[in-house]
């Protein structure tokens, strides 16, 4: 296999279709393009601005890496996803690929090294984090690299109207000026805008924000022929959960809103679901080290383990095809991200199921986000000041200085509400007053306690324990006099050991105290990227604050409004939601199988019976006039579906009282 060269001044100029089949082929050794593909291939190669929507399992990699093959210069890929930007330079690298990456977390010289790979070396795929654009290292460094063309994944990062817009995403546009394209009589690289979740009005910001010379989209379907969405209304999600769980066989994700519930639920259904004592879950969410994500992620990719419950953490970049399940204990705050949460469940083309489970609590827990997100603006001064109190910050100082924050101890220290606590700070990182990194990757660091000499006279280590000793010295240096940066999958492959062992190996070395062995962890930190100001003198911007609240009731609404909507197809829901009309019902959503029970007549009749005999059984059971919880319903042999309608009459009607978590008469 050989590597595709990066010489040359003639980039940007379109390969024939055969040769990206060829490269499609060599590298990734499938027959054919799948989609809307090559058309979006052939649209950069051309030379094109170019945005393409594509969903969850799309296959939007291919839609950059195979013209960055074809064409002469390096292609920069622009992506939030840390890990997803490391896993894919891996599988390039083993496919005979050169492609690097640079994040936060890495060494001055490392990223020092990378850049200067790209301008003299052989790469051919630079993946960046969006924050690094604004560096004047890397600013510097752009100018002298042959690039030809700019990939931005996550695109709707970008858009105002975007559900996860990111400020440093609007550095995009000014690359072009930096580099050197050496493009005869053009002064612009083209740009790939790749998204998989963006309403028309987010599809027109993108451009607009990304300064297409001309509007030029292409748009996958959104329906998913082969997902059933479901929308599960229940009292008791835990046992809803079970049975699903026990009905539907395959591997599944739980998504939970809490780090704390991860655990919870990945013990309860340890516990419970049959055969006793196997390990049927695990857990994730971003507050774990990274070893321990790495090897619980790699365990369910395995079937190690079946179901994986995490916060939206966990998700991005994740490449497997067979999940049949994906289960929703709490609603999200968009559709765009749940539609692309569901959307990681058959991936494979088989059967595939997305369910939420929903209650009335919910709508309540859903419209409390909305304050908890965007609290008053007196509270977020208010957080700016105890910030400065827990750094003690003194007036007219800070600029640029970055400190590590435990959320947990402030809130504590200060007495706050860590979501509140959280959201304050995010506004103030969005208005520009500080830099609020919630999931930094620092990378893991050692430093030798021992002198070099007294190395040689060490007894009782383990051959592997020598073996990472050796590899340490010959790919590091300053090791005996300051905390160097190391990268343990390096050492492991010198090795010949696995990450794990390596690591392992290092934590024994530690215990030993022959080095201080820092792992990888993201520890949250703050910027200040002005210098501290008085606390009345900090705004916070009508398009930060009140605009993006608008936006955030509007979505809100429409994840409950999805939920209670009985009547329409799901599918059609959803993907109208996107701009995009569906001719028919999908004829596998709770909606659908629902109307297709009964004609429309048969429907309302046995709906009002049905709703009656229900109103009198709760009546029956609270004749004894004493306050009952509404837990206890359960007991009475009622469905779901039936308990919720003939409660939702009875307070109508207003024969009964409820009150707290409390039902009575009237």
């Amino acid at each position: 296999m050989t590597t595709p060269d990066n010489t040359g001044t003639d980039i940007g100029c379109q390969s024939p279709a055969a040769d990206y089949l060829h490269i499609l082929k060599e590298y990734w050794g499938y027959d054919d393009f799948r989609g809307i593909q090559r058309e979006i291939i052939e649209s950069i190669g051309a030379g094109r601005d170019t945005l393409g929507l594509m969903p969850t399992g799309g296959g939007k990699s291919i839609t950059f890496q195979v013209p960055a093959l074809s064409m002469k210069g390096l292609c920069i890929v622009i992506t939030p996803l840390i890990a997803l930007m490391k896993d894919q330079v891996q599988h390039l690298r083993q496919a005979g690929v050169q492609a690097t990456a640079i994040y936060s977390g890495m060494s001055h010289q490392e990223t020092l090294t990378a850049l200067d790979n790209c301008i003299f070396g052989g790469v051919k795929i630079l993946y960046v984090s969006p924050e690094r654009l604004a560096s004047e290292v890397f600013q510097t460094k752009l100018r002298r690299m042959n690039v030809s063309f700019i990939t931005v994944d996550e695109a709707h990062c970008i858009s105002q109207w975007g559900y996860d817009f990111r400020p440093s995403y609007l550095e995009i546009a000014k690359l072009r000026q930096l580099v050197n394209t050496k493009r005869s009589g053009k002064e612009r690289i083209p740009i790939l805008a790749l998204t998989a979740t963006a309403t028309p009005r987010v599809i027109e910001d993108i451009q607009q924000k990304l300064e297409f010379a001309e509007p030029n989209v292409f748009k996958m379907s959104f329906e998913r022929q082969n997902l059933a969405y479901i929308v599960r209304k229940t009292y008791d999600k835990y046992a809803q959960l079970l049975h699903i769980l026990s009905s539907v066989p395959g591997s599944a994700i739980i998504y939970v809103r809490s780090r704390r519930r991860t655990k919870e639920i990945a013990n309860l259904l340890n516990a419970k679901l049959s055969p006793q004592n196997a390990r049927h879950a695990t857990y994730y969410h971003a507050g774990l080290d990274q070893s321990v994500r790495d090897e619980r992620q790699t365990a369910w990719q395995n079937d190690e383990v079946r179901i994986m419950v995490a916060t939206n953490a966990f998700g991005m970049g994740i490449d497997k095809p067979d999940v049949r399940l994906v289960i929703h204990m709490d609603c999200p705050s968009s559709i765009e991200a749940y539609f692309q949460e569901a959307g990681r469940a058959g991936r494979d083309g088989k059967k595939a199921y997305a369910v939420m489970l929903y209650n009335s609590n919910d709508r309540q827990k859903l419209e409390m986000r909305i304050a908890s997100t965007f609290p008053p603006k007196e509270y977020i001064q208010q957080v700016y000041e105890h910030l400065a109190y827990y750094y003690q910050m003194a007036l007219g100082d800070g600029y640029g200085v970055t400190r590590e924050f435990d959320i947990e101890t402030f809130c504590r220290s200060f007495h706050h509400f860590p979501t509140r606590a959280d959201a304050a700070l995010k506004l103030l990182s969005r208005a520009g007053w500080i830099h609020y990194e919630t999931d930094p990757e620092n990378a893991t660091r050692i430093r030798f306690l021992l002198e070099r000499e007294q190395l040689y006279l060490l007894k009782e280590t383990t051959a592997r324990e020598e073996a990472v000793i050796t590899s340490l010295l010959r790919n590091y240096g300053g090791l005996f006099t300051d905390y160097v940066y190391i990268s343990i999958p390096r050492i492991a492959r010198d090795c010949h050991l696995s990450d794990d062992e390596v690591y392992q190996q290092l934590k024994a070395l530690n215990h030993r105290r022959i080095v201080h062995f820092i792992p990888q962890r993201s520890t949250p930190t703050i910027t200040y990227t002005q210098r501290r100001e008085a606390t009345e003198n900090i705004v916070i911007p009508q398009s930060i604050y009140e605009n993006r609240r608008d936006l955030f009731s509007i979505r809100i609404r429409a994840v409950w409004h999805y939920c209670e909507n009985d009547e329409t197809c799901r599918s059609r829901q959803l993907i109208s939601y996107f701009g995009e009309e569906k001719p028919n019902d999908c004829g596998q959503c709770d909606v659908c199988l629902h109307q297709t029970t009964y004609s429309n007549e048969e429907k309302a009749s046995a709906h009002a019976e049905a709703l009656a005999e229900a109103s009198q059984t709760i009546i029956q059971s609270l004749n004894d006039g004493q306050r009952h919880r509404i837990k206890d319903l359960q007991t009475l042999q009622l469905s779901d579906d039936k308990l919720r309608a003939a409660l939702r009459h009875l307070l109508d009607e207003e024969l009964v009282v409820i009150d707290d978590n409390y039902i009575y008469l009237a």
